[in-house]
């Protein structure tokens, strides 16, 4: 995205580069455009009043502390013990 006005660009770079990555995983998990995941979190936003704002804070942190949570993974067989 290329914007004429120069501080949008320096913006929108910013948000990029240090977004969350939420609605990319939501894209992946998905499997659909993650921009598509970001306009409705927009759309639900103003449609809520920003409560959906705080539900994206709270998935973004905890995508980025993933390793403070364990979540267990589906065992394949019986004989599995780890």
């Amino acid at each position: 995205m290329n914007f004429k006005i120069p501080i949008v660009n320096s913006i929108v770079h910013f948000f990029e580069k240090r977004a969350f990555g939420v609605s990319d995983w939501w894209g992946e998990k998905l499997n659909i455009d993650p921009i598509l995941v970001r306009k409705f979190f927009i759309y639900l936003s103003f449609a809520t009043l920003g409560s959906p704002i705080l539900i994206y804070f709270i998935m973004g942190f905890i995508l980025e502390n993933k390793s403070i949570f364990k979540f267990r993974q589906k065992r394949k067989s019986v004989w599995d013990l780890k």
